[in-house]
This record gives C-alpha cells, structure tokens and sequence, in this order.
C-alpha cells in the first residue's frame, strides 16, 4: 500500500482546519447553516481520508465497519428526530464525543511514558467522563425522562469536594506511577461528578449546560489530540471547546445568569422551588379563535411570540401563513425571537426558516421589546417562562434575573397554550391573571388552523 507523503497530510488538515473554521461561522446564519454544514462534514471526510491513508491500518476492516455502523445509526437518527428533539440529539452526540475521546485516552494509557503525556491523559479521561454522563442526564431532563427540576441533596457540597479530591490524587497517582488502574479510577469519578454535577441545574438552565458541555467535549478532544500527536484533533477540539464557551457565556447573558451561578448556585444555597398555588387553581379569561380573528381584525402592530410548545406541535407553518395573511392586510407582523426560545440559540429561527419566514421578519429580543409599547396584539404561542414577568419580580424563582420578552406592555395579550401547566422551568406565570391577558386552550396547530380561518372569513 502506498502511504501519503508527511506533506500532503499536512495540506489535508490545515484545508480540513479552514472549512472547521468556515464551517462555524457559516452556522451563525441561517441563510449559510445549510452550507455550513456541508463545509464541516467535508473537512471531517477529507481529516479521516488523509489519516488512514497515511499510517499502515492493522486492523482496516474492523475501522472500516465500525465508520459504516456509525453513519448509519447517525443517518437514521438525523432523519428521524423531530426539529423539537434537536437539542436531544445534541445532547446525546456531545456524550458520544466525550466519551470517544476518553476512551481514546484510556487506550494510549499504556503508550505514554513522559509524566506531561499522563497528565494530558488524566485530563481527558476526567472531562471526558464528566462530558458523557454530564450529557446524558442532560439528554434525560430534555426528554422528560429525568425531572426538570433542581435535583439536590444534604450533602451534595461535600460529596462534590470529596470526588474533585479523589480525582485530583488518582490523578497524581497515575502521573506518577503510569498505573492504568487510576485511569479507570479517573473515568469512574468523571462520570460520578458529571451526574452530580447535572442533577441540580434546573430546567430554565439546562440549554446552558448543553453548550457548557459541549466546550468540555471540546477540550477533551484537543486533549486527545495531544494524546496522540495528532495536530489536526488539537485544533478541531480547541475550536469545539472556544466556540462553545463563547456560546455558554451569551447564552448565560442572555439568561441573565453568570457561569458559575448556573453550575455552582445548588450547591451555595437552596434552590428554589415552584411558585406556591397552581395556575389552574385561579381563575383566567379565555376566549376562542374567532374571538381573536376579531382583535386581529383590528390591530395594525402584531407580534407573534414562538415557543416550544409551537415547536411540539408543529404549528409553524400555520404562524407563517397567518403572519403572511395579516401582512397582505396591511397589518405590520413580526415573529419576537428570545435567545434561548425553543431550548437552544437559533432553534426558533431555524424553524420558522423552515415555513419559509422572511429573516427581517424574526426580530430580536433586544430590538422587539421597545416594539411592544406600540403593539396592539401579541400572539404567545407555546412560550411561557421567556415572557414570565416572575423573571423581574420575583427574588426567589428560578429564573429571576433573565432577560424576557416584555409582552405585557402590548394593548392585549393572547397565549395559545396546550394547558395552564407551569413552563419548563416549574413555576407559574403571574402574567396569565393580567386583565389584558387572554388564553386560548388547545393544540397550538389546531388552534392556529382554526385562527388562520377564522381570519380569513373576516376579510
């Protein structure tokens, strides 16, 4: 078999490298997402291509199946999950890296002799446990599967200060010894502090953790990388582990939270619960879809406001097509996007780019707020806790201090919603009682089908 020359490899990864680069930046716009990831996806073929063709493979077949069963899980999963389960899946694949790289590490244990090669080791073993059970238990909270709330314990503080130390010495030890049993030590104290770390970040925070995760599996693969000499994997997870840590800290910005509140705030001090009484308790005023046909009727300003439960439903080619209606009317309509709607950054805009809404119609949080005073009717479609005035007024929530959209300053407020459950973040929303609120209740797609007609009868 002819082996690539050192020089051409080295031209396969520094191109490999720039369509990373291209990659991530074409996926800060959805008019370049698609494209991005393209540009990714090559760079990755063209990495893996000029490896294998550079080293003597002793084992080709098995490298090759194992290439073949992981696209094909990855197709059949990509193909499968629902725009609503994205955040899921990136969940789901982030632990699938991190653990890949520390098994990676865990392999070389036996092949590394320098005590600045153990330590690389050590590191990636234990951020790439953390990544993968950290990961997961996120996956759960998303999927429903594991409760959305703070999960905390008397004694949680000092079991984390008791896991960090025994990692710090199996750590040390195998610096110093080069014994593969503390690696194994390692990796089971990472997947402990991962768990532990997790379990008492609640709901409205877990999107931050995803991203904060994500930057572990970052650093965990540039660890690698330097594990195995391997330059490009150096570069590929240096650019995971900074893109995602800018992203944790906007979205946290965003949220109105610092890193450390979001990560360390359960073990400082009690977590908040629920805010007392039930939503369903109160009374509220409801109306139909032909009754706020009538109010669109008369506005001029409307916001429509998406959320997740617009995403579960798939209700938004229905706020597409109603946003058009109004617009033929005359009637100025824009989509209010908050940062984190939807459960990741770009989850709204991807999918109301999907039913084909112009971009300059998806306005901002930051530039629809001031919009709202002006406003004769927002449309809150399947949000909750990023219009919850609690975020303002109310210390003790879970998520005071976060940005919201401010749709209580519009003339009249209509939330479509499923049922007057709490939102992600477990707590009851005060704005449900306001006078000028109105709630229609049903299926987000139903609901915007019958609103859509009834609208169209009024002209």
């Amino acid at each position: 078999m002819i082996l690539l020359p050192p020089e051409v490899v080295t031209v396969c990864y520094i191109v490999a490298a720039v369509l990373f680069i291209l990659a991530l930046k074409g996926l800060g716009n959805p008019r370049t997402a698609r494209r991005a990831n393209l540009l990714g996806a090559g760079g990755a073929a063209i990495a893996v291509l000029a490896y294998m063709l550079s080293v003597e493979l002793r084992n080709p077949v098995w490298i090759i199946g194992a290439i073949v069963v992981g696209a094909v899980i990855a197709v059949a999963t990509a193909r499968r999950v629902q725009m609503t389960q994205m955040p899921q899946l990136v969940a789901a694949f982030n632990g699938v890296g991190g653990g890949a790289a520390a098994l990676v590490a865990l392999v070389e244990v036996g092949h590394s002799e320098s005590p600045w090669s153990l330590v690389v080791v050590a590191v990636t073993v234990l951020i790439g446990g953390v990544s993968l059970t950290g990961s997961f238990v996120t996956f759960g909270k998303l999927q429903g599967l594991v409760t959305t709330r703070a999960v905390t314990f008397p004694g949680l503080r000092a079991l984390m200060i008791a896991l960090v130390l025994a990692a710090v010495g199996a750590g040390a030890a195998l610096v110093i010894t080069g014994d593969a049993v503390y690696a194994f030590v390692l990796v089971a104290l990472g997947l402990l502090l991962g768990v532990f770390l997790v379990l008492p970040i609640g709901g409205a925070d877990v999107p931050i953790v995803i991203s904060l995760l994500n930057a572990f599996t970052g650093l965990a693969v540039a660890a690698s990388g330097l594990v195995l000499a391997n330059v490009l994997l150096l570069i590929a997870g240096t650019l995971v582990g900074a893109s995602g840590t800018i992203l944790t800290m906007a979205m946290a910005k965003a949220m109105g939270r610092t890193v450390t509140g979001i990560v360390f705030g359960a073990f400082r001090a009690t977590v908040a619960g629920a805010s007392g009484g039930g939503a369903s308790d109160r009374p509220v005023r409801t109306m139909d879809a032909d009754d706020v046909a009538i109010l669109l009727d008369y506005a001029q300003r409307v916001v429509i406001v998406p959320g997740y439960g617009l995403a579960v439903a798939g209700a938004h080619h229905a706020a597409a097509e109603l946003a058009e209606v109004l617009r033929e009317r005359g009637v100025d309509v824009v989509f209010g996007i908050h940062p984190v709607a939807g459960r990741m950054p770009g989850h709204m805009n991807v999918l109301l780019a999907e039913a084909n809404v112009p971009y300059d119609a998806l306005v901002e949080m930051d530039d629809v707020n001031p919009r709202f005073k002006t406003t004769d009717l927002v449309l809150v479609v399947g949000a909750n806790d990023v219009v919850n005035p609690a975020a303002k007024t109310s210390p003790g929530s879970p998520i005071y201090g976060m940005p919201i959209l401010t749709v209580a300053d519009a003339q009249q407020v209509v939330f479509l919603k499923r049922s007057l459950n709490p939102g992600f973040a477990g707590i009851d929303n005060e704005l449900f009682f306001d006078p000028k609120v109105s709630i229609v209740l049903g299926d987000a797609k139903h609901t915007l089908t019958k609103l859509l007609s009834a609208v169209k009868t009024t002209a």
